[in-house]
């Protein structure tokens, strides 16, 4: 999790349950359709948060017989949109292990020709994040504008939909106004009564993906959407995929890697996640992210004189915006509209707002509004983080996001009485979010579809050397999570951004972007880690 939603490169991780304020899981989690207070054969090793890491295998090297059609399709371009954009349709097996022609997804590819003279590098697939950002808008919107000349000079820029996601094929759950309802619920249930709310539309979300989208549910997972990638590849003409993965996009690029480490070219993970680990280190991780960003927030704003949060201390701070929050729990502040803000749209305005350090000064006035009365702002902030317009429409982000999610890792709690027991370490990483992020990361408990992935360690032997960035007060995703995908991917070499903010290319400095841009451009990667500040 960035597309025009974020100032950043990358879409937020959303992946991890609060992220959603319910709607997600955990960067790519899944869902066991357990009911409630049923028993959970893999509670223990959750609770303990152990890890059942196995290695990915690769994939054949040879296309199987009957995938041959899917990598000698031709592509149609046509022109689309302004600035010389092309977009195509491409064909893709529901289900690569049984392929069947009347089942095939179709997805929505864009592209921007190289614009230097002569032969350019190939092509260089970029993805924002999500899961469920839309490569597509985020191609035409950002990298075709905002990536520096010399790549835009050097590769042609492409853009695909991933399955379920925007143009390809998108999961629908919930109409607008049910949207609202649910994003509006209590996900820091303080009784019985509350803990049934929650669960009741969390089951009712997840009835909502089944009726609407059926069977294509099963079939969005990530490793999914990396075979798709490579089938793209193909059809573009490249022998090995260079990429450029923000956030969640890193995950998708570590499983292409891994699956595909021959055909692995320039591949840059920026904001990286570790694919070894279990939905719940995943989840209470990024808990600790979150913790970390607000606290670099309120030492910027307790320095300042108009400080909402009083001008004490980082914990004063914390203890005024836990008390803002319960106060909005029991009374939902006015925002000049029939919606009024609750804690869940209050804590999720917040959230937003830790993604880059430039928003700071735009959450200071929400806040402060907010606590004068008036949550129009800090609403403004939630919608945008739920790509919600003003008309009222919601994008399929969220939708894409729980479905993928939910289908790539078992989930981290099956029952109430599972986050219960959870609740005081959540509550230890982060005083400020922890609740709200233990009982959010529920959600994929009560998923119709069971998980079909697990954690994997990828290696990836044999590939190119591949770029891993981490941001060291990243909040979605936090720096260990870089430091762990650079320890097992072969070729990796990390570079660490010290600073704030989610990701690092383009907004980390000049130290950053010359280091990614010569890598993109002439394939030379640092010959060991490095650190800019």
């Amino acid at each position: 999790m960035h597309t025009s939603r974020l100032p950043s490169t990358a879409l937020a991780v959303l992946a991890t349950a609060v992220l959603l304020t319910m709607s997600g899981c955990s960067s790519g989690s899944g869902g066991s359709g357990a009911p409630e207070g049923a028993p959970s054969s893999a509670s223990s090793d959750r609770a303990a948060g152990r890890n059942d890491a196995q290695p990915l295998k690769p994939l054949p090297a040879a296309v199987p017989g009957n995938l041959k059609r899917y990598y000698e399709q031709k592509l149609s371009w046509r022109d689309c949109g302004e600035d010389g954009f092309q977009c195509a349709t491409m064909k893709a097996p529901l289900d690569y292990e049984h392929p069947d022609p009347d089942e095939d997804v179709e997805l929505s590819v864009a592209r921007k020709k190289a614009s230097g003279k002569g032969k350019p590098i190939g092509s260089l697939l970029v993805n924002p994040g999500g899961p469920g950002g839309s490569a597509v808008d985020y191609v035409q919107q950002a990298a075709a504008v905002g990536y520096p000349p010399p790549v835009r000079r050097g590769y042609d820029l492409v853009g695909v939909d991933p399955r379920g996601v925007a143009r390809s094929e998108p999961v629908r759950c919930l109409t607008d106004k049910q949207m609202d309802t649910f994003t509006q619920t209590d996900q820091t249930p303080d009784d019985k009564g509350e803990t049934g709310k929650l669960v009741s539309a969390y089951k009712k979300f997840a009835a909502g993906c089944e009726k609407r989208s059926g069977e294509l549910l099963g079939h969005l997972s990530t490793i999914d959407a990396a075979r798709d990638m490579d089938v793209l590849r193909a059809l573009l003409g490249d022998k090995k995929l260079n990429y450029v993965g923000a956030s969640y996009g890193t995950y998708l690029g570590a499983f292409y890697a891994g699956l595909y480490p021959q055909r692995s070219g320039r591949l840059v993970l920026d904001g990286a996640m570790d694919p070894s680990l279990s939905m719940l280190r995943l989840n209470r991780d990024q808990t600790g992210g979150f913790e970390t960003a607000f606290n670099e927030f309120a030492k910027d704003c307790v320095g300042r004189s108009d400080c909402p949060l009083g001008t004490k201390s980082t914990k004063d701070a914390g203890r005024k915006l836990s008390a803002f929050f319960k106060k909005t729990d029991a009374r939902p502040v006015r925002t000049g509209e029939e919606r009024r803000l609750t804690e869940s749209l209050a804590t999720t305005g917040v959230i937003r707002a830790m993604y880059d350090e430039s928003t700071w000064p735009q959450l200071r006035a929400a806040l402060k509004t907010a606590m004068d009365g008036d949550g129009a702002d800090l609403l403004a902030l939630a919608d945008e983080y739920y790509e919600r317009d003003p008309e009222g429409h919601y994008g399929n982000i969220m939708y894409a996001n729980a479905a993928v999610n939910c289908l790539d890792l078992p989930p981290a709690f099956s029952s109430p009485a599972e986050v219960k027991k959870m609740l005081p370490s959540f509550e230890k990483t982060s005083p400020v979010f922890g609740r709200g992020f233990a009982w959010a990361a529920l959600n994929c408990g009560y998923w119709s579809e069971k998980s079909t992935g697990r954690p994997h360690n990828i290696d990836a032997k044999g590939a190119d050397p591949i770029l891993v960035l981490g941001t060291t007060r990243d909040p979605a995703t936090p720096y260990a999570w870089a430091q762990g995908l650079a320890g097992q991917l072969d070729s990796a070499r990390l570079l660490t951004y010290e600073g704030d903010g989610h990701t690092a290319y383009l907004r980390g400095g000049a130290c950053i972007n010359d280091t990614v841009d010569r890598y993109l451009l002439k394939g030379e990667a640092p010959k060991k880690n490095k650190k800019c500040s």
